[in-house]
């Protein structure tokens, strides 16, 4: 099912000096997410930095949220995560994405204008209608509990 997510372009490089966001294969899931940077900004160990994507969206279906997501790479091989570890966007959200950048590694980390820091997924939402009860009904989780099931 195809859903229609309204985009603002707020720095207008993406889409001319930088690709705008997209799937970079017919396999994925997570949209690409730009610094869009004016210069090199150096992200120094062991702290966070703020770092501007040039997109705001507005989902408006509330059954459907964003996700801001590290790249497993940066976070892997450099220590490049996000501050938060995961960025929810609700449907009516409407500013621009902005970008908890963690370099919780030993070493300084430089982001160049343009360079692919994060990525966005968009997911469906389960909106419950809580039923509260006094007692579950006994299972072998409920009666042994946490780690059962061992490693």
């Amino acid at each position: 099912m195809m859903y229609i997510i309204d985009v603002k372009i707020l720095d207008s490089r993406l889409g001319s000096v930088f690709p705008f966001c997209k799937y970079a294969t017919s396999g994925s899931c997570g949209l690409d997410l730009r610094a869009m940077l004016f210069s090199n900004t150096i992200i120094v160990s062991n702290t966070v930095s703020l770092i501007p994507t040039g997109i705001a969206i507005f989902i408006r279906n509330p059954l459907i949220t964003a996700m801001i997501l590290p790249r497993s790479g940066l976070g892997h091989k450099n220590g490049i995560i996000l501050g938060n570890t995961i960025g929810l966007i609700d449907s009516d959200y409407q500013g621009e994405l902005l970008l908890s950048i963690w370099n919780r590694s030993n070493n300084n980390f430089v982001i160049r204008p343009g360079d692919r820091i994060a990525q966005l997924v968009f997911v469906p939402i389960i909106k419950p209608i809580f039923n509260i009860v006094s007692e579950f009904q006994d299972t072998k989780r409920n009666v042994e509990g946490f780690g059962h099931t061992g490693l």
